[in-house]
């Protein structure tokens, strides 16, 4: 949510904005709010003069009855009720345009950095660097499920019947292999500097409004019925959640977290759900990082958090690259964003496998989390949020690149303590 001041002293720059987004549609919302701003602030004014009379003839009651004149103070005290049914009067009108205001404003996004390439979407992302040679191997390279059902590490079939498409049973060494991933990359985040937590993988839907946009909310999160709490997507909103409603003081920052969680998602929308795959599924574990800092430390963040992800997978032998996301493929609260993609010897292509975001100040409006400077002065922080893994989609790429001819998958050094020692898992 952008600050209301900004866009009404900058309603030009708010509308292109919208524009370099595509959601033409949005613009009447920047003329919607500066005319129920206008008439807001003109109703407060008003509110606020009656107040100051009314304490101003307030005061004329008490040395009224002090000379014995009653009857003018019975008069001065039905002036004092006639205003305060004014200011009584105001009250809701108040309230029902501040409502109207956060409304439209929390649909507005939020404004993107000047070095967002414009497009429409996806497809016009840009490649910003590569690391790692991408080899294709001179033999053929199954789907990914085929290879762990060849190592005996996963049924599909048994997870549809017990919750249906998107879920998954993962067996043996495969299952072992998945939660080296998630203790490697723990203690890959913890060296990095990063205090690790736990967070609650339930939130509350002040937390959810304040993270995200409304879109991404539908399109994404599971609502319990009857209860006033959702199933995270990504333990980066519960994370940045814990900071809700907060003054920190300047001297605590930057507040550098990495979590682990499992994840939750509904994945309403064009991609769908996938029958044999593990790319796209409604439950996954995640190691996630997120940093509070002072908004002029934001840009330095963002690049050390999308290199750690780099790092990580490169301390893995797989190739990735990163891509820069352009205008219309940012979330609205999203003032940066470039993902982490690993490449797929099979498709020979790459693929997503996580995402860095810089949100600004957005969240930190949202959700009140404040910093206090060694003067007092008070303003908003900057969220920044990345994904350092995301099994098992990462496994997909793991075991494309370390697949052998032979069906065994080679075990990289780095996650050979984590798997009791073994250097590779076999057929």
């Amino acid at each position: 949510m952008i600050d209301i001041k900004f866009l009404r002293e900058n309603p030009e720059i708010v509308k292109q904005n919208i524009r370099n987004k595509f959601q033409d549609k949005k613009l009447a919302l920047v003329d919607e709010v500066i005319e129920l701003d206008s008439k807001a602030r003109a109703l407060q004014a008003e509110a606020d003069d009656l107040r100051a009379k009314k304490n101003q003839i307030s005061k004329q009651i008490g040395a009224l009855m002090g000379k014995g004149l009653k009857e003018e103070a019975e008069k001065v005290k039905a002036e004092v009720a006639a205003i305060s049914e004014k200011i009584a009067q105001h009250e809701p009108m108040e309230e029902d345009l501040s409502a109207r205001i956060k409304k439209d404003m929390m649909i507005i996004p939020n404004i993107i950095d000047p070095s967002v390439p414009i497009g429409k979407d996806d497809s016009e992302n840009v490649e910003i660097e590569k690391f790692g040679d991408p080899v294709v191997p001179d033999f053929e390279i199954p789907y990914h499920t085929d290879i762990m059902e060849k190592l005996h590490g996963i049924d599909l079939d048994s997870a549809r019947k017990v919750a249906g498409n998107g879920f998954y049973y993962l067996m043996g060494d495969i299952a072992r292999l998945h939660s080296a991933v998630t203790s490697y990359a723990r203690d890959f985040m913890i060296d990095r500097g990063f205090t690790y937590c736990i967070p609650p993988f339930m939130i509350r839907s002040e937390v959810v409004t304040g993270v995200m946009s409304f879109d991404e909310m539908d399109a994404m999160m599971y609502k319990f019925d009857g209860e006033d709490l959702y199933l995270i997507g990504t333990s980066e909103h519960s994370m940045i959640g814990k900071f809700i409603d907060t003054i920190n003081d300047e001297s605590t920052l930057p507040q550098t977290l990495t979590s682990y969680s499992p994840c939750f998602r509904k994945e309403k929308g064009a991609h769908g759900i996938e029958e044999r795959g593990v790319y796209r599924i409604h439950q996954f574990e995640k190691q996630e990082m997120i940093v509070i800092c002072k908004p002029e430390d934001s840009k330095m963040w963002y690049d050390r958090l999308w290199k750690n992800t780099v790092d990580f997978f490169r301390t893995l032998d797989i190739p990735v690259r990163t891509l820069e996301c352009c205008s219309g493929d940012l979330a609205d609260l999203k003032v940066k964003s470039c993902d982490v993609e690993a490449w797929s010897p099979r498709q020979k292509k790459y693929f997503e496998v996580g995402s860095c975001s810089n949100l600004g100040d957005a969240q930190a409006r949202r959700l009140r989390i404040r910093v206090k400077d060694a003067d007092g002065n008070k303003y908003f922080a900057h969220t920044l949020n990345n994904t350092c893994v995301a099994p098992p989609r990462m496994l997909i790429a793991f075991l494309e690149n370390n697949l052998q001819e032979d069906g065994s998958v080679l075990i990289p050094k780095a996650l050979q303590p984590y798997m009791g020692g073994k250097t590779v898992i076999k057929p």
